[in-house]
């Protein structure tokens, strides 16, 4: 069976568009985490080196700075680690940096050891790696995100090692940093990160190394899915040190905040979610928090089930409904992970998404949804 034909364009294969970002959100720091547009035409296997669409990339990131929205660039959306190499990661940063100063957006990368080989790195390997991406994110004109790495996770034998590694790079950072936790759902390579398995001894080692260096530490980006202890924490940071929430699953609740704080935010969910997001947090700056959660609140059956276990599959949908959305013009992911998640989760995603009034067009949305099905003789699925 041939597949339909989409109906005349619409927003489908754009191109960069710079025009001056609209102004940040004034009462969160909001980052979204913006995926890549893989190249469809380009030869390549899920081994990569990945192919990336520019044009539709950064076209995206355009999208995500007209709404207010900072973008946080070369994260684990970006697919880091799952698909997209350090060539391409390095590439993504430094084109995005000329697009984000060209127009005045808020910009903040990503900095690993991922072009480490996956095993038998040294402490010396994994630092020199952190090293050279830390210098290219700050020669970008960036703010560095250290995000967790898999080969620290792998190399280091106690909470000491990490005490040591992210010293040296917190007093060699030109510019304060994010510290980027992200918990074993999103990455099972980084299960027992900061030397520990026990979630609370890990945080008082997370703790002291931002105590032990005042001034270095922007923020933290905390991916743990748990509520409860992102707020516990929250209250025990320095107070010029932002809490950027990841929790995909309370968001709504960590950014509205309570009597004794708020979340910042960065987070996956903002890519597919951009001008709902962005409408929201204006609410906020209003000081209106009963507006905020009555737009935002509903969102998060989508969230729950685009981050459904296995986690680390969640770009996968993110991918599909920026398509669905007419913001790439097909459903191709670096890696080959278009093929991540069934056709039934699929669909429900396209079904909630729908049910927010998430798409412009919404008659392109439910045909090419109806395509995908069709394609795999799921129709009915």
């Amino acid at each position: 069976m041939n597949a339909p034909a989409d109906p005349a364009p619409s927003a489908a294969d754009p191109a960069p568009r710079p025009a001056p970002a609209r102004p940040p959100l004034r009462s969160r720091t909001v980052l979204a985490a913006a995926h890549v547009v893989a190249d469809p035409r380009a030869e390549t296997t899920p081994d990569g080196p990945a192919a990336v669409d520019w044009d539709a990339t950064l076209a995206f990131r355009h999208h995500l700075w007209s709404h207010g929205l900072g973008v946080a660039e070369a994260m684990d959306t970006a697919q880091r680690g799952a698909g997209l190499d350090w060539g391409a990661a390095a590439e993504l940063i430094r084109r995005s940096a000329a697009e984000a100063r060209a127009v005045g957006g808020l910009l903040a990368c990503g900095v690993g050891t991922d072009q480490l080989p996956p095993h038998g790195a040294s402490l010396a390997d994994v630092r020199g790696a952190y090293e050279e991406q830390l210098g290219l994110v700050e020669d970008a004109g960036a703010r560095p995100v250290l995000m967790a790495s898999r080969q620290l996770a792998a190399a280091a034998t106690g909470p000491e090692d990490y005490q040591e590694l992210y010293g040296h790079l917190l007093r060699q950072a030109a510019r304060p940093v994010i510290l980027h936790w992200l918990g074993p759902m999103f990455d099972p390579a980084l299960t027992g990160y900061w030397g520990s398995g026990d979630p609370d001894a890990a945080t008082e080692t997370f703790l002291a190394i931002i105590a032990g260096h005042p001034g270095k530490v922007d923020g933290v980006k905390v991916s743990l899915l748990d509520a409860g202890r992102e707020v516990r924490l929250r209250r025990r940071l320095p107070g010029t040190v932002r809490c950027y929430t990841g929790d995909d699953f309370h968001y709504p609740e960590l950014i509205a905040g309570d009597d004794h704080g708020f979340s910042d935010a960065l987070l996956g969910i903002f890519d597919p979610l951009a001008p709902t997001a962005a409408a929201a947090v204006r609410l906020l700056d209003a000081g209106d928090t009963a507006g905020f959660r009555a737009a935002l609140d509903p969102t998060v059956a989508l969230s729950r089930h685009l981050f459904q276990a296995p986690t680390r599959y969640y770009k996968t949908g993110v991918v599909l409904l920026a398509w669905l959305a007419g913001h790439q013009s097909h459903f191709t992911m670096v890696g080959g992970l278009q093929s991540a998640r069934s056709l039934p989760h699929l669909r429900r995603a396209h079904e909630l998404a729908d049910g927010l009034g998430l798409f412009p067009d919404p008659e392109l949305a439910a045909h090419r949804m109806r395509t995908l099905l069709a394609v795999y003789g799921a129709e009915d699925a």
